[in-house]
């Protein structure tokens, strides 16, 4: 299909492109890699009047070190991130999860910011990101702030992001030591998105888990934390038993998901079963 006409704006700085969205409102929309943004134009599924393309200011691509961590840029494509040396040494998760996206043309145009901004409840990086405690930089009207990603992802498509605000970069806190990581996902086959993925942490301290952290996404309304199954592991012995235990309690409190792609019950079990297999390989890369 072809898209509603619209008004197409290329700012040169993020102040211009803070400036079109407060001046146009709902009517605008951010076009960053696009790969989000095209699909729901050409379906008609959204009409804005105005597209701001921000993919060429400069400053909000990039991946560096720094003393939390990793900062990586808003435009940052996805095969960057997945191939990036800093990010395969110090956040190897985000790396995974990042070259579990769609495929190669998607991850050499799609971007971690775009994709976080989006807030598609089956997209991958959002399992990551609430696993790593990871930290969203926006820019808007009243400045700069900063946004946990515990509380960015808030539903459907929706994120804590303020009208005229624009998500500029990433900050993933470095992991303690003998921590461990690992993404696995069940992905629909026509469009590679999750029916189920699962982002784990596990931090050992000699034959204990010290604590372990686990982000779901594809399975409910937005990618969530699994706190049930985190408290059975923290503090208790790193072994294949208690990590099942856990695992069953991926799905506690939560109301799946019910579509043609699969349904409640299936995406419940699909939830515990890949909880297991991550937390798992989080385990083994972690010494355990």
């Amino acid at each position: 299909m072809i898209p509603a006409p619209f008004d197409y704006k290329r700012p040169g700085t993020l102040e211009e492109a803070i400036a079109l969205l407060r001046e146009h409102g709902e009517g605008a929309r951010l076009l960053a890699g696009g790969h989000s943004l095209l699909p729901i134009l050409k379906a008609r599924l959204a009409r804005p009047a105005v597209l701001v393309d921000i993919a060429r200011i400069p400053g909000l691509a990039g991946i560096t070190k720094t003393a939390r961590g990793l900062l990586i840029g808003a435009l940052t494509a996805h095969h960057e991130v997945e191939t990036s040396s800093l990010v395969r040494e110090g956040c190897p998760l985000l790396a995974e999860a990042a070259g579990r996206i769609g495929d190669v043309q998607v991850r050499n145009r799609g971007t971690i910011g775009g994709s976080a901004a989006h807030a598609d409840p089956a997209a991958d990086y959002p399992a990551a990101l609430l696993a790593l405690e990871a930290v969203m930089l926006a820019a808007g009207p009243e400045g700069a702030r900063r946004i946990p990603a515990l509380d960015f992802f808030t539903g459907p498509y929706e994120s804590a992001l303020g009208p005229a605000e624009i998500l500029t970069a990433v900050e993933v806190p470095s992991l303690p030591p003998r921590s461990g990581g690992a993404y696995l996902k069940a992905a629909q086959q026509a469009s590679g998105f999750a029916v189920c993925g699962a982002a784990a942490i596990v931090t050992l301290d000699g034959g204990r888990i010290a604590s372990a952290r686990l982000g779901i996404t594809g399975v409910a309304p937005a990618a969530y934390r699994a706190r049930r199954a985190e408290e059975a592991l923290a503090g208790g012995a790193a072994s294949p038993g208690a990590i099942q235990k856990a695992a069953a309690l991926a799905a506690e409190g939560i109301e799946p998901l019910d579509d043609f792609h699969a349904s409640a019950e299936f995406r419940a079990h699909l939830a515990r079963v890949y909880a297991g297999r991550a937390l798992h390989e989080a385990l083994k890369r972690a010494g355990g």
